[in-house]
């Protein structure tokens, strides 16, 4: 864990679908074929990419004028590229501004975040298909972010950041019994000591049936002299009757 950070520094698709970046199994089928694709990213996107901002959930109706507004007060901006489908023309909400100097770019990454242009509350990161070693779009199950009710979470990035993991190696060994010696000895005990509380509450347990049916026979003793008294008394009535 000495290598942990909460921002991935290289795509790892099994560690994006997890929420430490720990898992060693991919949870979801997603997550199987980002780790079976061989992406490579687009030879036709020119510009630096050290220097290019990823502009993404936009809403469809905003323009490239209207990032240019936005986006030029944080600097002198070279180029914008508002992704559109190929066959409608329309927009797929997500853009790539690149900027002539590091230092816009990083104000717009800093400031940008989060801003809301044409009701909708945008999300900004720096371009990772061209900066990120092994990244795989979320179309072929890779990416970062995700919505919760889609299933596809995945983290080390920006909006969803890996949690710190919490280490506790021994925790899953014990539950099973498969610790060390002494805790395997522990556990041994323990279960000694429950069968030790069983025995005894055997015993006194053994030791109160006699008890109780002692004052069972007592009760059922006081209760036939009774009424043999009982009896006695009708006939003395009768008796005295006659």
């Amino acid at each position: 864990m000495a290598d942990w950070a909460p921002i991935a520094k290289e795509y790892d698709p099994l560690k994006a679908g997890s929420i430490d970046g720990t898992d060693e199994e991919p949870h979801d089928r997603a997550i199987w074929r980002a780790m079976l694709a061989r992406y490579v990213p687009n030879k036709g996107v020119t510009g630096d990419p050290h220097l290019t901002l990823f502009v993404a959930r936009l809403n469809l109706q905003t323009t490239e004028e209207k990032l240019k507004e936005v986006f030029s007060r944080y600097g002198d901006i070279r180029k914008i590229r508002l992704v559109r489908d190929l066959v409608t023309g329309f927009s797929k909400g997500y853009a790539f501004i690149e900027y002539k100097e590091e230092r816009a770019l990083l104000k717009a990454h800093r400031d940008a975040n989060r801003l809301v242009i044409d009701q909708h509350e945008i999300f900004v990161d720096f371009e990772l298909e061209r900066t990120l070693k092994g990244w795989i779009p979320r179309r072929l199950g890779g990416g970062f972010g995700g919505k919760k009710e889609s299933g596809q979470l995945r983290f080390g990035g920006r909006d969803r950041p890996f949690r710190k993991p919490i280490n506790l190696p021994d925790m899953k060994n014990d539950f099973y019994g498969e610790g060390s010696s002494e805790k395997r000895n522990w556990s041994r005990e323990g279960t000694r000591d429950w069968r030790t509380r069983d025995r005894d509450h055997e015993r006194s347990r053994d030791k109160r049936w006699p008890e109780r049916e002692r004052s069972w026979a007592w009760g059922d003793s006081e209760r036939e002299r009774d009424s043999k008294e009982e009896r006695n008394r009708g006939r003395e009535r009768k008796d005295r009757d006659r």
